[in-house]
């Protein structure tokens, strides 16, 4: 567990705000602005007082952009990022996030195969008017609307 104290030490070797950022994929505003909202504890710093993470601050950095390209919300991330600074007496709550937050991609990754599904079905259909067209075949293409996938919601009716 890191000390609220850690933004004291004097750190010439790490990361720059700038490599960090490159690393990480974020950009350095998203990073400081993790830092002001919690996500990110005080970084370290070098004797010019620019930034320097460590390899600990790039695995945890990595984390986080994980858990937000997946839709996680920030107070998500905060509570979750709050926890882990208590240790590991929190593990049954962080571990409770982390699986409500997999039930929710679980289900966006069963949204979007259907959406491919669909999208799969389109463009095939696509090639076959396309097929036609080129040989002036007579109209053996499906009309839109027939032999979709079946699909719950909006997505089926959707052309």
């Amino acid at each position: 567990m890191r000390s609220k104290m850690y933004v004291g030490i004097v750190r010439d070797a790490g990361y720059t705000i700038r490599s960090m950022a490159e690393r990480c994929g974020l950009t350095a505003h998203t990073l400081r602005y993790y830092e002001r909202v919690g996500l990110i504890q005080p970084v370290g710093r070098a004797r010019n007082g620019h930034r320097r993470y460590s390899e600990a601050d790039d695995a945890w950095i990595h984390f986080l952009h994980c858990m937000r390209a997946t839709s996680m919300p920030i107070r998500d991330m905060q509570r979750y990022a709050a926890l882990r600074e208590l240790g590991d007496s929190t593990s049954i709550e962080r571990r409770k996030i982390l699986e409500d937050h997999q039930a929710e991609i679980a289900e966006q990754i069963v949204a979007l195969q259907q959406a491919h599904a669909l999208l799969t079905h389109k463009i095939a259909n696509y090639r076959k008017i396309e097929q036609r067209i080129r040989i002036g075949g007579p109209n053996v293409v499906e009309p839109e609307s027939a032999a979709e996938p079946e699909m719950d919601g909006e997505l089926a009716s959707a052309n």
